[in-house]
C-alpha cells in the first residue's frame, strides 16, 4: 500500500522520490501512516491525501477501458440474448453493464456472422430495434452456455480490482472517538475497553477478542462493523486467467444509492457498505478457498475475497471444524503480507489483496489456542471480562426497559446477594436477557404482566442453572 500510494503520488508530481524515502524513514522512526507522515513533514496536504483514496471507477468509454476482448464481449450478448424472446441493445447493456455503444459494436458483429436478426425496427436509431436469436445463433449461445452458465454482468479484469481494493483500504479509515463512543452507546461496555478499540479499529490491523463465554465478544465485534465509515465499490464479477469469478454477494454486500449518474460510473461496480463478514464453528479451510461449481463452471470468491475493504469476524475462534493451528498456519501469510493466494482449478495461482479488518473472537485461552509467533502478529488482544456488578445492574436495567418491566433494586439485590455471591457463580453480560426472557415466558403462561421480583427471579435462575 505504501508503495501504491507512493507510486501514484510520485506520477502525479505531487512528491519527488527524494520526499518519498525521507517519509518512509520517518515512518520506520515514528510509525503511523505514509500519508500522514508525508503531510506532517509537509510534503503534501491532507487533500492530496485523501483524493488518493477517493476514487470512483471510471465510466467506460471504449472497449478498451474494459480490459475484455471482442469476442468475449459477444459471446456475453449472446447468453443474455439466450434468455430474452426478443430484445433491443438497451435491454441488454442493462443486463451486461457496458455503455450502449459497445453493445452495439458486439450487436453489429453478431448480425454479419448471422447469429442475430432484426425483428423490428424502429425509425430513429438501432436503440429502438428489436432483435431476436438465429437458429445458428441459439445453437451457438447454447454452445456457450455449455462452457460456462455464468450470464450476468461483464467482469473487471484482475488489474482493475487489485487497484479498487488498494485505493479503499480499510487502513485509509479515520475512525474519531466521539464516533466509537455514539456507536457503543447502546450497550455497556467499559471505558477502559473503548478507549483500546477506537486505536485498533483505526490501524486497519487485526484485533484478538477474547475472554470468558457470554460477555459480549460477538456484540463488540458485530458493533466495530457499525464504526466503519465510508462506501466502497465492489465488482459484480472478476475475470481471471479466462475464468469468472463472482465477487458481489447480495448477503455480504449491502447497495448503497450512488450520488452519480450512471453514465458517470463503470456499472460493473456496485456501490456498497464496507463489508462485514462472520463466520462461526462451521468454517473450514475450504471456505477460504475459491469454489468451483463444476456444474455451472463459473467460481464464487472465498470469504476474506468477499470481505474486502471491510470487516472479517471470526467467532468463537477455536471451535472450529478444523485444526486451529492449521487455520493459524493458513493466516499468518495474509495478516503480515496484507495479500493471499488463490488458486483455480486449471492450477494457475494468482494473487490478492487482502485488505481487512480482521477480528478474531474466542472463549479459550489465548495460551491454550495459538502460539507467541501468531500472537505478535495481531497487533490488539483485548480481554473481554465479566461485568462488575455495578455494570451489571446498567445492564439490568435496560435489558428491564426494553422489555416493558420496571426494574426493582430489591429484587436485583436479591439475585447478587442470594445467587450469584450466595452461590459463588460468575457473573456474565447475557445473564440480564437470558434470566428476563425466562420471567417473561412466565408470566405469559400465566397471562399475567412480568414483573421483577425475588420470586421470579429465583424461578428463572433454576430454569437456567443446572447443579454440577
Amino acid at each position: 500500500m505504501n508503495q501504491l500510494l507512493g507510486e501514484r503520488l510520485i506520477e502525479k508530481n505531487h512528491i519527488t522520490e527524494q520526499q518519498l524515502n525521507e517519509a518512509l524513514n520517518r515512518q520506520r522512526l515514528h510509525g503511523g501512516r505514509l500519508g500522514d507522515n508525508l503531510v506532517a513533514l509537509g510534503f503534501v496536504s491532507e487533500d492530496a491525501v485523501s483524493s488518493f483514496f477517493s476514487k470512483t471507477p471510471p465510466p467506460l468509454r471504449k472497449l478498451e477501458d474494459t480490459g475484455l476482448s471482442t469476442t468475449f464481449i459477444t459471446d456475453m450478448v449472446m447468453k443474455h440474448a439466450l434468455q430474452l424472446t426478443e430484445f433491443s441493445i438497451p435491454e441488454i447493456a442493462g443486463r451486461i453493464k457496458l455503455p450502449h455503444t459497445l453493445v452495439d459494436k458486439a450487436i453489429d458483429e453478431l448480425r454479419k456472422e448471422h447469429l442475430l436478426e432484426v425483428r423490428s425496427a424502429g425509425q430513429i436509431s438501432t436503440l429502438t430495434y428489436r432483435f431476436v436469436l438465429t437458429e445458428a445463433g441459439r445453437n451457438h449461445a447454447q454452445e456457450l452456455l455449455d462452457y460456462s452458465h455464468y450470464v450476468g454482468p461483464a467482469p473487471v479484469t484482475y488489474a482493475d480490482y487489485r487497484s479498487m481494493v488498494q485505493t479503499q483500504t480499510i487502513k485509509s479509515i479515520l475512525v474519531e472517538e466521539n464516533t466509537v463512543q455514539e456507536t457503543f452507546s447502546n450497550i455497556i461496555v467499559k471505558d477502559s475497553i473503548l478507549e483500546r478499540l477506537g486505536p485498533a479499529v483505526s490501524s486497519g490491523k487485526a484485533i484478538f477478542l477474547y475472554g470468558p463465554p457470554g460477555n459480549g465478544k460477538t456484540t463488540i465485534a458485530e458493533t466495530i462493523g457499525r464504526i466503519l465509515p465510508d462506501v466502497i465499490y465492489v465488482p459484480y464479477a472478476l475475470y481471471v486467467g479466462g475464468e469468472i469469478i463472482t465477487v458481489f454477494d447480495h448477503v455480504t454486500h449491502i447497495p448503497v444509492e450512488p450520488d452519480l449518474l450512471p453514465d458517470m460510473v463503470d456499472q460493473r461496480w456496485v456501490l456498497v457498505k464496507r463489508p462485514v463478514v462472520m463466520v462461526g464453528g462451521e468454517m473450514t479451510l475450504k471456505n477460504l478457498d475459491l469454489e468451483f461449481n463444476p456444474v455451472t463452471k463459473f467460481y464464487e470468491a472465498p470469504l476474506q475475497m468477499k470481505a474486502n475493504n471491510g470487516l472479517f469476524i471470526i467467532d468463537d475462534f477455536g471451535r472450529q471444524q478444523v485444526d486451529p493451528q492449521k487455520l493459524l498456519n493458513r493466516w499468518i501469510v495474509p495478516l503480515e503480507r496484507r495479500t493471499d493466494f488463490l488458486t483455480l482449478h486449471t492450477g494457475m495461482k494468482f494473487e490478492i489483496p487482502f485488505d481487512q479488518l480482521v477480528v478474531f473472537s474466542t472463549n479459550l485461552e489465548p495460551k491454550h489456542l495459538v502460539d507467541e509467533a501468531f500472537l505478535r502478529r495481531i497487533r490488539y488482544k483485548i480481554k473481554i471480562d465479566h461485568p462488575s456488578v455495578d455494570e451489571y445492574r446498567r445492564i439490568f436495567e435496560r435489558v428491564c426497559r426494553s422489555n416493558g418491566i420496571t426494574f426493582n433494586p430489591e429484587a436485583f439485590n436479591y439475585l447478587v446477594e442470594h445467587h450469584y455471591q450466595g452461590q459463588g457463580v460468575a457473573i456474565n453480560a447475557c445473564h440480564a436477557r437470558d434470566l428476563i426472557d425466562s420471567i417473561i415466558d412466565e408470566a405469559h403462561y400465566h397471562r399475567q404482566p412480568p414483573s421483577l421480583t425475588p420470586e421470579n427471579i429465583a424461578t428463572a435462575w433454576d430454569y437456567y442453572f443446572v447443579e454440577l
